[in-house]
């Protein structure tokens, strides 16, 4: 007895698994079992990112609270607004790797926000407000234009502008910074890259930005601890 098997809506005849059994299949297994498994690996990623992101935190609120770290308080609040409105351009655009990066980067800011108001540095000056000042208007441009790529483009721009102070800090005083932390969110980021489905900016633009931003952080921190113990 012969039961037929369809794939791909093509017949062809295979031995029976037995009486009055008949199996019929119109699927495309390898193209599901692919999808599946990438569909997987992005949210593995999009989980390694996050972890990294938030424990990224840790090491510097340890150090914070040694006395050993001291952050200007303004530039990590920038970021974490920026990182926020970041956040929800995301989200809006359905891009949820980069959404859930730029949130995570923001709970992170606002925790060593909350630390530095009482150890950090707390100097404002006016460059700080016009920093602030550009994250409110790259809010308001999401609006007037009803786009979310544009509010991600000024909100990295913002940001670059925003991280000079810390960067210059850094590169003057690198003991009073945790490179770790910069290094671990660099690391964060480059998962969200690899967790993309697609290469709208809205979905690669924060990301990639804060691979670059962190390393280099990193970097400076590294060069300026390495060239303080030779001196």
């Amino acid at each position: 007895m012969i039961t037929p098997l369809i794939i791909r809506s093509q017949p062809i005849n295979l031995p029976a698994i037995g009486p009055r059994f008949q199996l019929l299949i119109y699927c495309k297994p390898a193209k599901i079992l692919t999808e599946y498994c990438d569909h997987f690996m992005k949210t593995v990623f999009i989980i390694i990112s996050s972890i990294l992101t938030i424990a990224a935190t840790l090491p510097y609120i340890v150090d914070i609270l040694k006395r050993k770290t001291k952050p200007r308080i303004v530039s990590w609040f920038t970021w974490s607004l920026l990182t926020a409105i970041s956040a929800a351009a995301s989200f809006s655009d359905r891009q949820w790797a980069a959404g859930i990066l730029s949130l995570s980067a923001s709970v992170e800011c606002m925790a060593v926000v909350i630390l530095g108001l009482r150890y950090g540095n707390r100097e404002f000056a006016l460059f700080d407000i016009a920093c602030q000042v550009g994250a409110l208007i790259g809010l308001l441009l999401w609006f007037i234009f009803n786009s979310p790529a544009i509010a991600v483009i000024a909100g990295i721009l913002i940001d670059l502008i925003g991280s000079l102070p810390t960067l210059k800090h850094a590169w003057e005083k690198p003991a009073e910074e945790t490179w770790i932390t910069f290094m671990l969110s660099g690391l964060g980021a480059v998962f969200t890259v690899f967790a993309a489905t697609t290469t709208r900016i809205t979905a690669l633009a924060n990301p990639l930005y804060l691979v670059v931003i962190n390393f280099a952080f990193t970097g400076v921190l590294l060069a300026r601890h390495k060239v303080s113990r030779v001196i």
